[in-house]
């Protein structure tokens, strides 16, 4: 039974073997190319026309309004409003599965932009989310957490829900941690909302990994980039401030 596929092994192998280039490198040269404004000051007419088709079908899929931000909003450790509205809105969107979570985590490194005071387009969210993560609801037990918190510290903050309070050293030791007004018990189990992503134990939160009772639908539908539009959608005009979620020791 294996002859035949041994025999046709040996053919293709002999014939690549036979099949050598008698092209030779005999030097390489580079040189840089500024990419600077410079290149804007004059598109050339056949760039434009041929983009033409393209711009118009991107901007009409961009530029749908989802909502409106009371103020620009723009992300920073160890907290900020951007952030804080996004860990929020992971728990509201928790919601859509009959979860209720204890808390939210989103990492700072997945937000990739702010939102200008105004208009929200369809466009601002992707330049926000612009990777293709699903919500994802998870059962940590509390000293995992606390695992979990101290691994928020050590990057000197991430995205946290309303409810989170983290007393952090400048150096990244978790000094203090609450969860509405109350201490981690280690033996209680807490339920987390964040992002499938974060869920496998990336951007160094690795207590992640000893997750149970896992919930994320992989549909388009679960996509954090539309559960915050929905959000925007709904409240209309969105605004956050920080609130003392984690605060660094002086």
């Amino acid at each position: 039974m294996r002859k035949p596929y041994l025999a046709l092994t040996l053919v293709v192998g002999t014939t690549l073997a036979s099949c050598q280039s008698t092209y030779q490198v005999t030097d390489v040269t580079r040189t840089r190319i500024l990419v600077d404004q410079s290149f804007d000051a004059a598109i050339p007419e056949t760039a434009e026309a041929f983009l033409a088709p393209y711009k118009q079908k991107v901007d009409s899929i961009m530029s749908p309004v989802v909502g409106y931000a009371d103020h620009y909003m723009a992300a920073s450790r160890p907290e900020s409003d951007l952030s804080n509205l996004l860990a929020d809105i992971l728990m509201w969107g928790a919601a859509r599965w009959g979860e209720h979570p204890d808390m939210a985590v989103y990492n700072m490194g997945g937000i990739r932009a702010g939102l200008a005071k105004g208009k929200v387009t369809y466009g601002d969210v992707l330049d926000v989310a612009p990777f293709e993560n699903k919500l994802c609801l998870l059962t940590l037990t509390g000293a995992k957490v606390l695992e979990l918190f101290a691994q928020i510290a050590s990057t000197g903050g991430e995205a946290v829900s309303h409810g989170v309070q983290l007393r952090i050293t400048a150096d990244g030791q978790l000094a203090e941690a609450s969860l509405h007004g109350k201490p981690i018990d280690p033996t209680a189990k807490y339920r987390i909302a964040t992002l499938d992503y974060l869920a496998q134990g990336n951007d160094k939160l690795v207590a992640f990994k000893a997750k149970t009772d896992v919930v994320s639908p992989q549909d388009e539908h679960n996509n954090v980039r539309y559960i915050i539009m929905d959000y925007f959608r709904e409240h209309q005009n969105v605004g956050a401030a920080k609130e003392g979620r984690i605060i660094v020791n002086p």
